[in-house]
């Protein structure tokens, strides 16, 4: 038991960079597990394991929201980088392997520095070293963390003319409404008035085609979603058996949303070391059939993201969709806040 706590501590370092230790982690299992709906934290889905699995996702037939986010940057990377002007920095939260990254470097004039974010230390480090050899001068500073809980940003002493915050694939749609505000909010805090945010946000539409991206055929979107189980067995030291659980993901319309569940297929309990008071461990019994929920992904209208993105401090430049209408791309300015305009 004690091998599997320091491996779990050692898992939990490398997940949060120091920042949540192992039994902060486990709580918020334990405490996930025993509300109502039960859930897990979303976070954990992404390890090495679960990177390399949403990277297969974004290629499946179903999953439309990457080739029309590629559609869009395509066609626009161009106006992007004229709003931006040469000398600029750019942070991309959640780069994961930076398929979309290239053409928006490519494009830039004379960028002076690229802090990719991400979670997963393997993939992030990989890709920061592929942009070095591309980009020789370029200052390429990548940041292993949870963006969700970063507040400030390694800038490199060289002085960036203007900043832009780069967050593709629609992940704002994971965050819960308030928490989205919050986290667009803190971007632009990290950023600064003036900064640009390049944001890809998707659109509600019909039924059965958002559910058929979250419930392919070849079962990818299944193994990422169980992978978290095994993450969470290596981070926390959780007993999950990741095979007793059943993938669903299905739609929301009152919340517009896609809700991603596991539901174990026979009665199981499990247990999470250290997730109770005083570093007790915890138990929970799941009946067959009992929703874990595991990811919500929320879809916007035009009006809806913009509305949200002026409450955190933005103005819209620019909105792209791509030729089928499923998908938006949007341009934002961070507005000075009021004590910037005193100081003007």
């Amino acid at each position: 038991m004690r091998a599997r706590v320091e491996r779990a501590e050692a898992a939990a370092d490398a997940l949060d960079g120091g920042a949540v230790r192992v039994h902060a982690a486990a709580h918020e299992v334990a405490q996930g597990l025993l509300d109502r709906p039960r859930t897990l934290p979303t976070r954990f889905l992404y390890d090495a394991r679960g990177a390399k699995l949403f990277e297969r996702i974004t290629h499946l037939e179903e999953y439309y929201l990457t080739r029309a986010e590629f559609e869009i940057l395509e066609r626009h990377t161009v106006e992007v980088a004229r709003a931006l002007g040469a000398d600029a920095g750019i942070v991309e939260f959640g780069s994961g392997s930076g398929r979309k990254t290239w053409n928006l470097l490519e494009a830039l004039d004379r960028p002076a520095a690229y802090l990719p974010v991400d979670i997963s230390h393997e993939q992030l480090e990989a890709f920061a070293e592929r942009v070095r050899a591309r980009f020789p001068g370029l200052a390429v500073r990548p940041v292993a963390a949870d963006y969700t809980r970063l507040d400030a940003l390694p800038w490199p002493p060289r002085e960036v003319d203007r900043t832009l915050a780069f967050f593709p694939g629609s992940t704002i749609g994971n965050f819960e409404p308030d928490a989205a505000r919050a986290f667009v909010e803190r971007v632009g805090a990290m950023t600064g008035a003036g900064a640009l945010f390049l944001v890809g946000v998707d659109l509600v539409k019909d039924e059965e085609v958002l559910e058929r991206a979250y419930n392919d055929g070849e079962g990818v979107t299944a193994a990422f979603n169980r992978n978290l189980l095994r993450h969470l067995n290596d981070a926390v030291g959780t007993d999950f058996i990741p095979e007793l659980f059943e993938h669903r993901a299905v739609w929301n319309p009152e919340a517009s949303r896609i809700e991603m569940h596991l539901v174990p297929r026979s009665p199981t309990t499990v247990h999470v070391p250290g997730g109770g008071p005083g570093g007790s461990g915890v138990r929970v019994r799941l009946e067959a059939g009992e929703v874990i929920v595991t990811e919500h992904s929320y879809k916007f209208s035009i009006d809806s993201f913009q509305t949200l993105a002026s409450r955190a401090g933005y103005e819209p430049l620019e909105v792209w969709l791509d030729g089928g209408e499923q998908f938006s791309v949007h341009l934002l300015r961070r507005r000075p806040d009021e004590e910037d305009i005193a100081k003007a």
